[in-house]
């Protein structure tokens, strides 16, 4: 398994945007990837994900527009561009990966897991 970490959470006003990162141990060649995120009391749900190569990417309903996945696998690293932030999006937002021998968006069976970084907004 690979060994992710996240970065760039924090705080936030209600409008505004972050950019998360997420660094790979090793090389993503075959990685798809995706983003999940917790708030407190819920479960985790996926928030997008991406295909190995990039080409194809997936995302909740509830973050479609405001939220972009991209990846640059020269630097073994995953983003999620977060804009128009709501207080809704407070929580928890963890990086997973997957091996996947196609090139296609899964939306289950992440095996690996960073350890999260907290997003914050303040509304």
């Amino acid at each position: 398994q690979v060994q992710l970490v996240e970065s760039g959470g924090g705080l936030v006003q209600a409008g505004g945007s972050l950019r998360l990162s997420c660094a790979a141990s090793s090389g993503t060649f075959r990685l798809a990837m995706g983003w999940f995120r917790q708030a407190p009391g819920k479960e985790r749900d996926i928030v997008a994900a991406i295909s190995w190569s990039g080409a194809y990417a997936r995302y909740a309903d509830s973050v479609k527009g405001r939220f972009t996945i991209s990846r640059n696998n020269a630097k073994n690293t995953v983003y999620l561009q977060m804009n128009s932030l709501k207080s809704e999006d407070t929580a928890v937002y963890y990086c997973a990966a997957q091996t996947t021998y196609s090139d296609y968006v899964p939306s289950t069976g992440f095996d690996s897991w960073g350890q999260g970084t907290q997003v914050t907004v303040t509304s």
